[in-house]
């Protein structure tokens, strides 16, 4: 009898510890599921109208507006439309929808999550002075003077420290150098070495950041909301919090855990054959558009060092995609927990007031819809996520709808490209539940 009981006693125990475990496991595995192939109407879509985009894809190819395009739909965690269209390079080698492109500024949503990992380690808070971990960036200084002649310029103390929200949200007061709305910005960024953007030479991302410390502000932090690379301070941020290089951070928390195989600073040989070519329209046709002040090859030539946080990295559709649908799972994909699923409602509130207008807000990674700018039209409802980036490729995320848009294209350049706000309205209209 004694033994039966013990028995009994036991498994009683095994049960309450399965049940315990199973629990501790269902909502990340109920509520993460991953990419896969579906049809329109098993989502409350219409086919129909979905072919509407295809149509829109194709026009676009065909009247030179782009040379190619990748769309890709999807609802629910299932992809109900996914297909390239036109030429990946100027040989007229057919665009293959997995093929690879250089997302940009897309890159700042991957960066500012990779920051909120950290964060929820309680290894920092938003709200601390960059400075504390990156001491170049102590006592910062205002631009109030410059003279064009010999850019010298005259400063003020920053009435503040500038904070990790701050760099987040681009409310910094630090600028962009090349792409700068302000010349002055422009002179003094390049005068001071301070790499923009993308490079093949041998350079990292430290010895470009704290170089961009030592530099002037548009304007005292939190003032305004001044485009900026505070995503390349963060990139070394995370480098310095981690104790790991930014790009293998990424590769090992977030990558490869979401199964973004094609994501990348720079590809490996046995990638770059798909990587896209950046095209521009002259003289009647598409040509390879040629070296400026960097060299669109960067994703797969040169020294291949600089681990740009703001702008560096090159992906696919489906890559992004899953990474969006990250967001929308609340933090998780496929039983993996990148997040918790009050961080991603934070990272998805507004935290720049009214700065950016009545339509639109920034959250801590992304551009977002208000009220406003839903009751509008065309901007899917309040609390879609977007952005795009310099190469001309865009993406958004309707959590209301779970619905996801990414188009990936390859230009630079005047362009008649159109496909950016008709895309966003086809696929919306394509909703039939």
């Amino acid at each position: 009898m004694k033994s039966k009981k013990l028995l009994s006693l036991y498994l009683c125990a095994i049960f309450s510890l399965s049940a315990t475990y199973l629990s501790a496991q269902t909502a990340t595995m109920s509520k993460s599921p991953g990419l896969t192939e579906g049809t329109p109407e098993s989502v409350g879509m219409s086919g129909e109208r979905i072919a509407r985009i295809e149509k829109m894809c194709e026009d676009a190819v065909k009247d030179h507006e782009i040379p190619g395009i990748v769309a890709l739909v999807a609802r629910k965690g299932k992809i109900v439309y996914y297909k390239a269209f036109g030429q990946s390079k100027p040989n007229g080698e057919a665009l293959e929808k997995d093929d690879i492109f250089r997302i940009a500024s897309q890159s700042k949503a991957i960066t500012s999550t990779a920051v909120m990992m950290l964060w929820e380690e309680g290894r920092f808070q938003l709200d601390d002075p960059i400075s504390k971990y990156i001491p170049e960036f102590k006592e910062p200084q205002v631009l109030s003077g410059f003279r064009y002649s010999d850019t010298t310029y005259t400063t003020v103390p920053a009435d503040k420290e500038i904070t990790i929200r701050h760099l987040l949200t681009h409310t910094s007061g630090l600028g962009y150098g090349i792409i700068d709305g302000d010349e002055r910005f422009k002179m003094i960024y390049g005068k001071a070495g301070v790499t923009d953007l993308f490079t093949t030479k041998p350079i990292t991302i430290k010895e470009s950041v704290l170089k961009l410390a030592k530099l002037p502000l548009h304007h005292n932090p939190g003032e305004k909301f001044t485009y900026s690379e505070g995503l390349d301070v963060l990139g070394y941020f995370i480098e310095v919090i981690s104790g790991m290089s930014f790009s293998d951070f990424l590769q090992k928390r977030l990558f490869q855990p979401l199964g973004m195989h094609d994501t990348y600073f720079y590809l490996p040989e046995n990638k770059s054959d798909r990587l896209v070519a950046v095209q521009q329209w002259q003289e009647g046709q598409w040509q390879q558009y040629p070296v400026t002040f960097y060299d669109t090859d960067y994703p797969k030539k040169g020294a291949m060092t600089f681990y740009s946080g703001g702008a560096g990295l090159s992906s696919t559709a489906k890559d992004y995609a899953t990474f969006l649908q990250m967001y929308l799972n609340g933090g998780a994909m496929n039983g993996v927990r990148i997040l918790s699923r009050t961080t991603i409602q934070a990272i998805l509130s507004g935290q720049v007031g009214d700065l950016l207008g009545d339509d639109r807000s920034y959250g801590l990674a992304f551009g977002l819809t208000t009220p406003d700018g839903a009751a509008k039209g065309g901007n899917g409802s309040e609390g879609t996520f977007d952005w795009g980036g310099y190469f001309n490729t865009q993406y958004f995320a309707d959590p209301d709808e779970e619905l996801i848009g990414v188009i990936m294209k390859q230009t630079q350049g005047p362009v008649g490209d159109q496909t950016r706000w008709k895309f966003r309205i086809l696929t919306a209209q394509a909703i039939d539940d």
